[in-house]
């Protein structure tokens, strides 16, 4: 009972708020074609030269930008987690932690897309997922460590 006494629940909250949002946008309504219209709107003001298919190639890079950002931000908040747990085994171990976070997240959100029709999970989108992640974990690190 400890745990429940002494665990700073509010830290868990953005993390739970992160993971939901990212298994909400896994869903039909994150599907490149319901994306699409709102990229193409801003990308042709950005880049109002561009025909359609360099737009569809940016709304590609602006998307797989995304997922390397938002599994980077899911890290972060999971190494926040770990780290300021009172539990001894994930607060020494919080990299670890916060990395299994990450790869249970971005596989179950894959396989959850490979149930859409408007999508299809892909394993090189849990690599770059998992890229992300690792990046913001070692940056954590270094901040953590006065190595920054």
């Amino acid at each position: 009972m400890a745990f429940f006494r002494d665990e700073n629940f509010w830290l868990y909250a953005p993390l739970i708020v992160w993971i939901s949002g990212i298994f909400y946008l896994s869903s039909n309504r994150g599907s490149m074609s319901n994306t699409l219209p709102y990229f193409i709107t801003l990308n042709k003001l950005l880049f109002s030269r561009s025909d359609a298919a360099t737009l569809r190639k940016y709304h590609f890079i602006i998307r797989k930008t995304c997922h390397f950002f938002g599994y980077a931000i899911l890290a972060l908040l999971a190494s926040v987690v770990f780290y300021n747990s009172s539990l001894p085994s994930p607060a020494k171990f919080w990299h670890v932690c916060a990395f299994a976070i990450v790869l249970v997240v971005a596989s179950a959100d894959e396989i959850r897309q490979s149930f859409y029709p408007e999508r299809n999970g892909s394993l090189s989108d849990v690599a770059l997922d998992c890229l992300g992640g690792l990046t913001m974990i070692l940056l954590f690190w270094l901040f953590a460590a006065n190595l920054f």
